[in-house]
C-alpha cells in the first residue's frame, strides 16, 4: 500500500508520518542549450545572493511554516539552519558535530522539529532551530516509517516506535515534547498512532464510546504482534488494539465478534484512519475504515476490482472521500490502474476513471489543484489494450481534468490544441507537481500533441483558471514555482546548466530574466509552503565530477520596485470552478471564489504568511449532494442506494406482510455538504419513504441440511483443487476445479452445487494450482499453451511458454513464495524431432510468461529458494543439471544462481535429489567411496551446506533413503530408512537442531511404504502431539517377513511414547476382546499415511483443535483395514471413543462444529454428522439411490459448511457423481466470542495435558484454547484466535526433558557438540558407551562474559518448555565458576541466581530460542501440508541394524534439538516508498532501509512436499502417484 501525501514538501512528509512516504527522483539529464526569450533583461531585478555548501547537502531543505527559517542536513550528519531564507547558513547550536541522521517538522507546530540521532540522543526544538534540547531513545526507526506520530491537537504528545532489532518493535510516548524521559508504550509493536493524528478528525467521533474517567482524545491505535509469537516476523497474526489510556487497559478491534488479524498497516487520511488486512494465501487485502478508532468497516469496491499488496496507492484526499488508485495490470514493468472515490466515511468505493498512469513504484499521475474543491488533474493510458497485452509497449499517455470531482472528465488545452503534463510519476522537483496554495495558478511541463512525450521534448505551460485554459509559458523544460499568492512565478532551465532565472508578475503572459553569475544545474526550486512569500530558494551544483560545487541561491523580489503594494481596485472576486461558458459551478453545495489580483495589476500582494481564505455562495441541492446512507450500496449506474442486507423495521412495526413502514430512502445528505434545501428546485433525496413490510425481515434458518447430487459422464476424475477465498478475500465464492480422465475441465464457485465446463476447446493435461497463493490456478496443455486464472478461477487468460512440458514426471511449473508472476518452466527440447538428445530446459519468467529467458540445459528440475530466512537472494534458483549435458551417465550436478543462471555455482558435483522445505534444503549426495550410499547435507542460506550428524548409536551400513517428513520453521524430522526391503521397509525417525546440521533419536522402527511414505502424522492445531506407527516385529521384517504394527502417540513433540489407549467398549457398547488395562497388550491401532489414498486426508485439522479422527482398531497390534472401525478423540489424543463399526471418511467443518462421517467405497445413500464433538451421530440421507462414495471433501481451512460427496453412480461405473451436502441451513446464529469474558458466550476454554503429568500441564505450562460449546446452535464463521491464553508456568517433571545425544550450543557461531548421553532402559539418561562427557567449560573461553557452568547431566529442557522449579534436571549437576569468574560466582552464589540465570540463558535457551521460533502454537492446514520428500533408495534386502545398543526399539526414545511446528507468513508493514524524498540527489542512500514484501502458503497439493524419489521406480520429486486421488 502506497499513500501519497498531499504536498511533498518534506516539512509536509513530516504531517503524514503514519503514511508512506514517496521517493522523490531527480535525475541528472544531458547538457542542452535552452532557448532564450525575446524579452529584454529589466534593470530593476531581484535581489539574488549565493552560499556555498560545505559538504554538500544530504537531503532537500525544511521550510519552518509561515518563516523564513530553513534547516538542512550535510553529509557529514550537520544540520545546518538560516534564518533569512537561505542567504546564509550555519550549524545549530547544542547538537553535536556529525550526530544527526535524519530531521523532521512537526506537522501541526509551526516551530517545532526534531532531529533523529545516529547513537539514540535526539534533539527537539520549539523556537524554529534557535535552541535544541535533547532527549534519549534507543533503537532505530521501523523500515519505511516515520519514527514519530504527533497528535494534531497537543504539539507535545508524539508517539516513537523504534527496534532493537528485525524482529523486535517498541513504541514510547511523551507528553510534555520530550522534556522528561520517554515512558513506554506498547511493546512488540509494528506502528502506533493518534487517532487524532490529523486535524480533520473528530468530525464525526462520539467520545461515548471512551471509557469512563478517559479520554478519548487520547485514543490511540497500535499494529502489534499475534500473542505468543515468539518469533514476531509474520504479519498474519498481527492484531490492531485500541487504547485510551496509553495502553494500560486495550480493547482489540473486532470484525464480527473475532479479533482483526492479518493488519499490515495503518495509517490517517484526513478524518478517518486507514487499516490494511492480509491472509496467508492470498496477496488480495481488505481495507478497514474507521471515524472514531472504536467501530470499524470493511470498504466495499466493485465487485470487478479488488486490493492486492503492493498494488494500491492511496492517494490525496478530501474532508469528504477518499481517494485510491488500483492497479490492474499483471506486469509491474508498464502499471496501470482505476481510481476510485469513497463516499464520506470511507465505507464504498465508486469508480471515477480507468487506466491511471502509475509507475512501478506506485505513484500515480494524480493531483488535485490546492486550495479548489473538485478540480482533479489525471494522466491515463491510451493504449491500455497493448499495455495489458505485452509489458514492453510504450505507453502512450493523455493528461484529463475533472471540475466535477471525478464524475466526468475533459481535455486540457492550449490554444484549441491538446495538451499533456507530467506529473506524479516523473517528478523534477520538491512539493506539489502542478498547483499552489496561489488560486487558481497551475503550471506544467509538457507538450501539444495526441500524447506525452519525453520530458525533455516538453515547454513550460501556466493557467491562471484552475487548469480550464492553457498557454505556453516558456520553450523547454523548466523548474517552476510560485510566489506572493501568485503574483510571481520563477522558473529555471531544467534541461542543462543555466546562468538565468525567468520570472512573471503577470500570471506568466510575459516573462523576464535576471542573471545569477555563472552556469548552474538546478536541482531543487521552492519557496515557503503557503506560497505567499516573494522570497524563493534555489538548490544548484556548479561544474561536475570530482569539482562539483553545491550553492544555495536565495531569490528576494522584496526589493523589486515596480508597482509596489496592491489596493483594493487591484484585485477581483475570482470564482475558482467555472464551466466552458464561463459560469460559476458548484461542489459540496456551494460555489467557490476568492479575493484575487487582477493578471494585469502591477503590483505585489505581499501578505507574507497569510493564506488566501476562500469564500462560499450556496447552491440549490442536487443529487451529488448526496450519498448512500449506512447499510446501503450503490447500484451498478450510480443512480440509487440499494439496501446492503434485509432492513429490520423497528419493533411494533410491520406485523404483517401486506403493511407498509417508514424507513430510510437510502441517501443522506454527504457530512459537511452546505447546500440550500429550501431553494428553488432544491431535491431532498433523504426524507423518508414508505417501504413494504413483505420480505423486511430477514428470514430464520431453514433449520435442514441440503443435498445435491450433479452427475458426469466421465469415468474418472483425476484431481481437483480448492480455491479457497479467505477472510480477507472479497465475496462469498467455494471454488473447485477438477480435470476429469480425458482432459476435460469444470470448475463450481458453489461448492459443488453447480458446475460448468471451462476451456471447453482445450484438453487440459494437468492443472496446477500456484503454491502460495490460493487465487491463482494454472491449465496446462500437452502443448506450449498455458491457461491460467488469477481470481479463482472468474476470468481466464493464457500465455505460450518456451517449449512443450517435459515428459518426465517432474513438476512442469516451479512457483516463487514471493512474487506471485514468477515462473520456472521445464520443457522438452529435440524430442522426436531427430536434430538432437531428448532433454530438458528450465525457462524463468518474472511477468506471468509474458516472456521467457531460457537458461539451462539438461536439467532434471529447478526450484525457487527463496521463502522465509533465507536473506534477500529473490532470484535464487536451485537446479539439478546432468554433468556434461551428457544423460547416458546419469550424474547430476546441483547448481545454484541468483540471476537466472546468467553466472551459475556448483555446490554439489554428484546428488542424488535435494528438497526444499520451509527454510531448509536438504541434500542426498552420493557418497564418493560409494555412490550407491548417500549422504545428508543441510543449508539454511541456501548457499553454505553441512554435512548432517546423526546420533553417535547410529548404525547403518549406508544411508540410502530419507524421507523429509516435515520441516516446519528452523527444524527438520527426517525418516532414515533401516530396512528398504520391498513390503518391509522401516526406518528411525531423528530430529534436527534449529539448522538442520546435526539430529537426535525420536523413535525407531517406524513404518513406511515402497513409496517412501511414512505413517508420520502430526495434530494439527496443537503442540507437541504425533502419531507414528511402528513395526512391533523388526527382526522378522528384515527377514521379508510380514509387518505387524503398533501404533504410539507422543504429547510433547517426541521426547516420550506410547501406546494409545483403547476405548473401554466399542461403537455398540461392548467390550474389546482383550483387556483394555493392559496397554502393552491391548491399545488403539490406526491406519495412517501408507494406506491413504488422498494425501489430504488427515487425521485433525488446524481449526479444530483438539479433534482427531482415524480407522483402526483395538489390540495388540494393527489389523486389516476391512476390520477396522472408527475412532475418535476430543481431547488432544488422550482419551479416545469408537464412534461406528467399520472404516468411515470423515471431514471436518464450520472450524471442527461439524464433522461428516461417510462410509469408504460401499454402496450408500446417508451419511452421519455430529455438531458436538461426535458425542451424538444423527443420519441425514442426501438421496434415494445408494452411491458408491471414494472421498468426501471441503475447503482445506475446514471453516465452510458445505461438503462435497465425489463417487460413482451405483449402476453405472462409467459416471462420476459429486454431491453437495449444505449446512448452512441449520442455523443463521454466529457465535459470540468476548475475549474478556471467554467463557461469557458460546465458547469455553479448553487446556490440553499431558497424560503422565498432573493437572492440565503441556510443555510446562497450562494453555487454554476457544472451542465452541458442543450444546450452542450457532456457527463459528471467520477464523477463530484460538489461543486464548498461557494461564501460568508449571513446575518441572521428568516429561519436561529430554536427555542428549548430539546437542549444539552455538557460541560465537561456533557450535560445541556433546556426542554423548542416549536413554537406558529404565529411562533415565547414560553416557553412550565409548563416549566421554563434553567440557562444558569451553563455554568459559568463548563468552568472556559467563560466570559459572554445569557439568552436563544428559538432560536438557524439550524445546517449547516454559516449567520452572521442580524437578530440573538441567541443573542436577554442580555448578562451577569460570576461570578469573571465582569472585563473582561466590557473589552470584550469595545472590541465589544470577549464575543460574546466564546459565540458562547463554547454554540452554540460546541454543534453542531460534528452534523455538516463529510459533509457539500455531499450526496451518493446507492440501499436502505433511510433506514428505523421500530422498534415495537403493539395493535390495535390510540391514537390519537398530540404534541403540541394547535396542532401544521397545523403550520409547526420546528426542532432542526440537522446534514447534509453525508456518510463518512474513508481509511486513507496507506503506512502499522511500525513507525520505530527494535523497538521490545528494547522493545519500535512503533511510534505514526497506524490508521486502513477500507471503509465504504452507506446502500444496500435488502430494505437496511429501513427494518420493526411487531409482528404481522413477518417480520423482514433486508428483503424485498416478492413481493417487483418483475417484
Amino acid at each position: 500500500m502506497i499513500i501519497r501525501p498531499t504536498s511533498l514538501s518534506l516539512s509536509f512528509l513530516c504531517s503524514l508520518s503514519s503514511l508512506s512516504l514517496v521517493l522523490l527522483i531527480f535525475q541528472t539529464l544531458c547538457l542542452t542549450t535552452p532557448t532564450t526569450a525575446d524579452d529584454s533583461d529589466d534593470t530593476d531585478t531581484p535581489n539574488i545572493s549565493k552560499y556555498k555548501f560545505d559538504p554538500p547537502p544530504a537531503a532537500p531543505p525544511l521550510y519552518f511554516e509561515d518563516s523564513d527559517v530553513i534547516l538542512i542536513l550535510d553529509q557529514f550528519g550537520n544540520v545546518l539552519r538560516s534564518s533569512n531564507a537561505g542567504v546564509d547558513f550555519a550549524p545549530v547550536a547544542d547538537v553535536l558535530e556529525g550526530e544527526a541522521w535524519d530531521v523532521f517538522l512537526h506537522p501541526h507546530d509551526k516551530e517545532t522539529a526534531y532531529i533523529w540521532g545516529k547513537e539514540g540522543t535526539h534533539y527537539t526544538t520549539s523556537d524554529r532551530g534557535k535552541s535544541w534540547r535533547s532527549f534519549q531513545i534507543q533503537g532505530y526507526p521501523v523500515p519505511d516509517r516515520l519514527p514519530f506520530s504527533f497528535h494534531a491537537g497537543d504539539k507535545n504528545k508524539v508517539i516513537v516506535t523504534v527496534c532493537s532489532s528485525f524482529l523486535s518493535c517498541d513504541a514510547f510516548y511523551t507528553l510534555d515534547g520530550f522534556k522528561s524521559k520517554v515512558k513506554e508504550l506498547k511493546t512488540s509493536t509494528k506502528a502506533c498512532l493518534f487517532a487524532r493524528s490529523t486535524p480533520e478528525w473528530g468530525m464525526n467521533v462520539d467520545y461515548g464510546h471512551a471509557d469512563e474517567g478517559t479520554d478519548a482524545d487520547d485514543r490511540i491505535v497500535c499494529v502489534v504482534s499475534g500473542r505468543y509469537v515468539l518469533f514476531p516476523i509474520s504479519s498474519g497474526e498481527n492484531r490492531l488494539v485500541v487504547s485510551d489510556d496509553y495502553f494500560e487497559h486495550e480493547e482489540p478491534v473486532l470484525e464480527s465478534g473475532r479479533t482483526l488479524q492479518g493488519v499490515v498497516n495503518i495509517a490517517a487520511v484526513k478524518g478517518v484512519l486507514v487499516a490494511a488486512a492480509s491472509a496467508k494465501g492470498t496477496d488480495e487485502l481488505a481495507l478497514y475504515v474507521t471515524d472514531d478508532a472504536a467501530q470499524w468497516h470493511r470498504a466495499v469496491f466493485p465487485k470487478d476490482h479488488r486490493l492486492e499488496e503492493d498494488a494500491y496507492t492511496i492517494l490525496e484526499s478530501t474532508n469528504y472521500s477518499i481517494q485510491v488508485d488500483v492497479m490492474t495490470t499483471r506486469s509491474p514493468v508498464k502499471t496501470m490502474g482505476v481510481l476510485f472515490t469513497s463516499n464520506s466515511n470511507g465505507t464504498y468505493f465508486t469508480r471515477n476513471i480507468e487506466h491511471t498512469n502509475r509507475n512501478s513504484n506506485g505513484l500515480v499521475d494524480f493531483e488535485k489543484i490546492t486550495g479548489i474543491q473538485g478540480i482533479v488533474l489525471v494522466n491515463v493510458v491510451d493504449n491500455w489494450e497493448d499495455i495489458q497485452e505485452s509489458p514492453f509497449s510504450e505507453k502512450k499517455i493523455k493528461s484529463k481534468i475533472s471540475f466535477d470531482d471525478g464524475r466526468t472528465f475533459s481535455k486540457l488545452t492550449a490554444d484549441g490544441d491538446e495538451i499533456h503534463l507530467h506529473s506524479v510519476s516523473d517528478m523534477r522537483n520538491m512539493g506539489r507537481v502542478l498547483s499552489s496554495p496561489a488560486p487558481g495558478l497551475v503550471m506544467g511541463v509538457g507538450n501539444k500533441g495526441k500524447f506525452l512525450k519525453a520530458y525533455e521534448e516538453g515547454d513550460l505551460y501556466v493557467s491562471d483558471d484552475a487548469g480550464l485554459t492553457w498557454t505556453k509559458a516558456l520553450d523547454d523544460a523548466h523548474k517552476y514555482e510560485f510566489g506572493d499568492r501568485g503574483a510571481v512565478l520563477l522558473a529555471i532551465y531544467d534541461e542543462g546548466p543555466t546562468d538565468q532565472i525567468r520570472y512573471s508578475i503577470d500570471h506568466g503572459k510575459h516573462w523576464k530574466k535576471a542573471g545569477l553569475g555563472e552556469n548552474v544545474r538546478a536541482k531543487v526550486l521552492t519557496t515557503t509552503p503557503d506560497s505567499t512569500s516573494l522570497k524563493f530558494f534555489l538548490l544548484a551544483t556548479v561544474g561536475d565530477g570530482e569539482g562539483k560545487e553545491h550553492y544555495a541561491f536565495s531569490i528576494d523580489f522584496q526589493g523589486y520596485h515596480k508597482g509596489g503594494k496592491c489596493g483594493e481596485e487591484d484585485f477581483e472576486k475570482w470564482y475558482a470552478r467555472v464551466d466552458r461558458n464561463g459560469e460559476p459551478t458548484c461542489v459540496m453545495g456551494h460555489k467557490q471564489w476568492y479575493r484575487r489580483r487582477k493578471p494585469d495589476s502591477e503590483c505585489f500582494v505581499d501578505k507574507e504568511f497569510e493564506d488566501p481564505i476562500p469564500q462560499y455562495e450556496p447552491c440549490a441541492c442536487t443529487k451529488e449532494d448526496f450519498e448512500c446512507d449506512y447499510n446501503f450500496l450503490p447500484s451498478e449506474d450510480g443512480m440509487e442506494c440499494m439496501p446492503a442486507d434485509v432492513l429490520d423495521p423497528e419493533a411494533g412495526e410491520c406485523k404483517k406482510d401486506d403493511e407498509t413502514y417508514l424507513g430510510s430512502s437510502g441517501f443522506r445528505l454527504i457530512p459537511g455538504n452546505d447546500c440550500d434545501r429550501d431553494a428553488e428546485d432544491a431535491v431532498d433525496l433523504d426524507k423518508e419513504v414508505e417501504r413494504p413490510c413483505k420480505g423486511a425481515f430477514k428470514p430464520p434458518a431453514s433449520g435442514k441440511i441440503t443435498s445435491g447430487v450433479n452427475t458426469l459422464d466421465v469415468d474418472r476424475i483425476d484431481e481437483y483443487y480448492y480455491l479457497e477465498r479467505t477472510d480477507k478475500s472479497e465475496g462469498d465464492d467455494e471454488t473447485v476445479v477438477m480435470r476429469t480422465e480425458g482432459g476435460q475441465v469444470y470448475i463450481t464457485h458453489d461448492a459443488g452445487k453447480t458446475w460448468e465446463k471451462i476451456l471447453k476447446d482445450e484438453k487440459i493435461a494437468a492443472i496446477y494450482p500456484h503454491q502460495y497463493m490460493n487465487d491463482v490456478v494454472y491449465f496446462l496443455t500437452s502443448g506450449k499453451k498455458v491457461h491460467y486464472s488469477y481470481n479463482r478461477g472468474f476470468s481466464f487468460g493464457h500465455f505460450k511458454a518456451p517449449d512443450e512440458p517435459t515428459r518426465d514426471p517432474l513438476p512442469r511449473l516451479g512457483f516463487h513464495p514471493n512474487y506471485k508472476d514468477w515462473l520456472i518452466w521445464t520443457g522438452a527440447v529435440d524430442c522426436g524431432s531427430g536434430k538432437g538428445q531428448c532433454h530438458n530446459v528450465a525457462s524463468f519468467s518474472e511477468n506471468r510468461g509474458a516472456t521467457w529467458v531460457p537458461r539451462l540445459r539438461y536439467v532434471k528440475k529447478c526450484e525457487f529458494i527463496n521463502e522465509e530466512g533465507r536473506g534477500e537472494e529473490k532470484k535464487l534458483v536451485y537446479c539439478e543439471q546432468y554433468k556434461d549435458e551428457r544423460l547416458d551417465e546419469q550424474q547430476l550436478v546441483l547448481k545454484w544462481s541468483d540471476n537466472w543462471f546468467a553466472e551459475e555455482h556448483t555446490v554439489f558435483d554428484d546428488i542424488f535429489d535435494f528438497a526444499t522445505m520451509s527454510e531448509f534444503i536438504i541434500v542426498a549426495a552420493r557418497r564418493e567411496d560409494n555412490r550407491d550410499a548417500l549422504s545428508c547435507h543441510t543449508s539454511v542460506d541456501g548457499k553454505t551446506f553441512a554435512h548432517a550428524q546423526f546420533p553417535p548409536s547410529f548404525h547403518v551400513d549406508s544411508e540410502k533413503a530419507y524421507t523429509v517428513l516435515d520441516s516446519s520453521t528452523h527444524a527438520v524430522f527426517l525418516h532414515v530408512t533401516v530396512n528398504s526391503l520391498k513390503d518391509s521397509e522401516y526406518g528411525s525417525i531423528v530430529k534436527s537442531n534449529s539448522n538442520g546440521t546435526s539430529y537426535v533419536m525420536s523413535i525407531n522402527g517406524v513404518n513406511r511404504n515402497h513409496r517412501g511414505y511414512v505413517d508420520f502424522e502430526k495434530m494439527l492445531g496443537l503442540e507437541g502431539v504425533i502419531l507414528v506407527n511402528v513395526v512391533a516385529n523388526v527382526e522378522e521384517a528384515d527377514e521379508n517377513k510380514p509387518k505387524r504394527l503398533r501404533t504410539l502417540i507422543t504429547h510433547n513433540d517426541g521426547a516420550q511414547w506410547a501406546p494409545i489407549p483403547a476405548p473401554a467398549e466399542d461403537a455398540e457398547g461392548k467390550k474389546f476382546d482383550c483387556d483394555t488395562s493392559n496397554i502393552d497388550q491391548c491399545s488403539l491401532h490406526l491406519h495412517s499415511y501408507t494406506e491413504r489414498r488422498d494425501p489430504r486426508a488427515t487425521f485433525s485439522s488446524s481449526s479444530a483443535v483438539g479433534l482427531m479422527m482415524g480407522v483402526g482398531n483395538v489390540g495388540k497390534e494393527l489389523g486389516p483395514k476391512a476390520e477396522a472401525d472408527t475412532f475418535i478423540t476430543r481431547d488432544g489424543g488422550i482419551e479416545w471413543h469408537s464412534v461406528r463399526k467399520g472404516s468411515y471418511m470423515w471431514k471436518y467443518g464450520d472450524q471442527g462444529s461439524i464433522i461428516v462421517i461417510v462410509k469408504e467405497d460401499v454402496p450408500t445413500k446417508s451419511v452421519l454428522y455430529t455438531l458436538n464433538e461426535g458425542e451424538e451421530w444423527l443420519e441425514y440421507p442426501f438421496a434415494d439411490t445408494e452411491y458408491r462414495i471414494n472421498s468426501i471433501s471441503t475447503v482445506p481451512s475446514a471453516k465452510s459448511r458445505n461438503f462435497i460427496l465425489w463417487g460413482k453412480d451405483g449402476d453405472d461405473d462409467r459416471r462420476t457423481v459429486t454431491i453437495n451436502l449444505d449446512f448452512t441451513g441449520l442455523t443463521d446464529t454466529p457465535c459470540q466470542l468476548n475475549e474478556k469474558d471467554p467463557e461469557g458466550g458460546d465458547y469455553y476454554l479448553w487446556e490440553p495435558r499431558h497424560p503422565m503429568q498432573k493437572e492440565n500441564c503441556l510443555f510446562g505450562h497450562i494453555a487454554q484454547y476457544h472451542r465452541k460449546r458442543p450444546e450452542v446452535n450457532c456457527y463459528n464463521g471467520p477464523s477463530i484466535e484460538r489461543l486464548h491464553h498461557i494461564s501460568r508456568n508449571c513446575s518441572c517433571t521428568r516429561e519436561d526433558f529430554e536427555w542428549y545425544v548430539i546437542s549444539t550450543f552455538s557460541v560465537s557461531n561456533c557450535p560445541v557438540r556433546d556426542y554423548n548421553y542416549e536413554m537406558a532402559t529404565d529411562g533415565s539418561c547414560q553416557l553412550v558407551p565409548g563416549l566421554t562427557p563434553p567440557d562444558h567449560s569451553l563455554q568459559c573461553q568463548e563468552i568472556p562474559d559467563l560466570i559459572s557452568y554445569h557439568l552436563p547431566t544428559g538432560y536438557r529442557r524439550t524445546p517449547l518448555d516454559t516449567c520452572s522449579g521442580g524437578k530440573e534436571l538441567e541443573f542436577t549437576s554442580k555448578e562451577l565458576p569460570c576461570p578469573q569468574h571465582e569472585k563473582d560466582f561466590e557473589k552470584a552464589q550469595r545472590s541465589k541466581g544470577l549464575g543460574f540465570f546466564w546459565f540458562v540463558v547463554l547454554v540452554i535457551v540460546l541454543p534453542v530460542s531460534i528452534a523455538m521460533g516463529v510459533g509457539y502454537w500455531v499450526y496451518q492446514n493446507w492440501d499436502g501440508k505433511f510433506g514428505r520428500i523421500r530422498l534415495g533408495e537403493g539395493g535390495s534386502g535390510g540391514n537390519g541394524a537398530v540404534f541403540d545398543a541394547d535396542q532401544p526399539w521397545i523403550k520409547y526414545p526420546i528426542m532432542g534439538l526440537s522446534a514447534v511446528v509453525a508456518v510463518v507468513a512474513s508481509m511486513p508493514l507496507v506503506l512502499g516508498s522511500a525513507w525520505r524524498g530527494l535523497l538521490g540527489i545528494f547522493g545519500r542512500g535512503g533511510g534505514y532501509g526497506r524490508v521486502g514484501t513477500y507471503t509465504s502458503r504452507s506446502d500444496f497439493s500435488r502430494g505437496g512436499h511429501y513427494a518420493v524419489v526411487d531409482p528404481d521406480e522413477d518417480e520423482l520429486l514433486g508428483e503424485d502417484d498416478e492413481e493417487e486421488g483418483a475417484v
